[in-house]
């Protein structure tokens, strides 16, 4: 009983912490900074837009408009990069040029060379194609914009100097699924990667969001080029690390928004399990150890404080006797339990008024988080079993015996 006391003990200290430091990681982040940015009478800088699509035909007509349109002052050009599509991707791109908007030009990506990820191969044929812009904005091809959004980007890059401005997309949450999943996710991203540690200069903590990248090319040159991180399966992480803790070291901003929104849904449970477990095995490195401390981690994290104040209640009410385990340590393991289990709902519910879910859904943040660590073991399971992490026809696979990973 008194390891048990102990140990809920420490949990509820660990959400204290997380609730009152640790970059204040369950708040909004911080706003994108906005004012005239010193060199305001240089004019705005050029910007291409680099859109690696594979298979995305269906998509594009929802969020390349978006782009295509965005009423930036300065030079915007859009690179669209076709990454070996089978449903007519460049074409369902082509179709969507207009009159008077930023120009559109639609590249096929070469095979990969070895050693190269499939989607950072692609970012860095866009890239080449890009000419010498000021700044390149790496997105997605599930990407919304807002009007004024790339304004906003570049205002922000030139007043902090800033190497890397990224901004977190609002996922959809829609089906049942995404309502109970989604705003799981940012968190547990958020956790991680506190957006104002990644935004703080100095500071070690280093990240992005893949579907909103405004990259000072210069910097990015200055720190090897995409091929720094070639390799990289997660690469908006790689690229946030590579930038502010690289060889040519900068200020990176991450915040969220509502105004960059992500198009794509995952209207089932498998849906959504399927986009964690390919990449979470490789977040932790192929590493079993690493797996096994994530798991054990968030077991006592999420899952033993809930437990914790029902098995202390329940003893406390059955009137069990101290050599039971009852008495006062009944109540101080219920009592810590129940207190870590407040804390833990108090940083999620921002997250969900976020996403307009209500806050009386926080207490179900247990149960999504053995959910997460289930499609983590499953995430491993899939390596393991050479499925790999499989995306669109491309599946990356682990050797059990930590080998290199190659993309077939």
């Amino acid at each position: 009983m008194l390891i048990a006391v102990a140990a809920t003990g420490l949990a509820a200290l660990a959400w204290l912490y997380l609730l009152a430091g640790h970059g204040g990681f369950w708040r909004s982040g911080p706003p994108l900074p906005a004012g005239e940015p010193p060199d305001a009478a240089a004019g705005w800088s050029a910007v291409t837009a680099v859109v690696p699509a594979r298979d995305e035909a269906a998509m594009l007509p929802l969020s390349l408009p978006t782009l295509l349109a965005q009423d930036y002052p300065g030079p915007l050009r859009v690179v669209l990069v076709d990454d070996d599509s089978t449903d007519g991707t460049a074409q369902a791109a082509a179709a969507l040029r207009r009159p008077g908007q930023a120009a559109l030009e639609i590249v096929t990506a070469t095979p990969a060379p070895a050693g190269w990820a499939g989607k950072v191969w692609a970012m860095a044929e866009g890239a080449a194609a890009a000419g010498e812009p000021e700044y390149l904005l790496f997105t997605d091809a599930d990407i919304g914009y807002d009007p004024g959004v790339l304004t906003g980007l570049v205002r922000a890059a030139r007043l902090l100097r800033a190497s890397l401005v990224s901004q977190m997309a609002l996922l959809r949450a829609g089906s049942a699924a995404e309502r109970l999943l989604v705003p799981a996710f940012v968190y547990f991203f958020a956790q991680l990667y506190p957006f104002r540690r990644v935004s703080r200069p100095g500071g070690r903590t280093a990240a992005a969001a893949g579907g909103c990248m405004l990259v000072r090319r210069d910097a990015l040159a200055a720190a090897g080029g995409l091929a720094a991180i070639a390799g990289a399966r997660i690469d908006d992480v790689a690229l946030g690390r590579l930038l502010k803790r690289g060889p040519a070291p900068g200020r990176c901003f991450l915040g969220l928004t509502t105004r960059v929104r992500s198009l794509r849904s995952y209207p089932r449970l498998a849906d959504v399990w399927d986009m964690v477990a390919r990449s979470a095995y490789t977040q932790l490195h192929y590493s079993p150890a690493a797996l096994a401390g994530t798991v054990a981690g968030l077991a006592w994290l999420y899952l033993l404080p809930p437990a914790a104040a029902l098995a202390g209640a329940g003893l406390a009410l059955a009137g069990a006797g101290p050599g039971a385990g009852g008495g006062p340590s009944a109540a101080w393991l219920a009592g810590l339990g129940a207190a870590g289990r407040a804390l833990m709902s108090v940083t999620f519910a921002p997250m969900l008024r976020r996403y307009r879910l209500s806050a009386l859904r926080a207490p179900l943040l247990p149960v999504i988080a053995a959910l997460y660590a289930a499609m983590t073991v499953d995430s491993a399971r899939r390596h393991r079993s050479g499925r790999g992490a499989e995306w669109k026809g491309r599946a990356i696979t682990s050797s059990l015996r930590g080998r290199p990973v190659r993309r077939p």
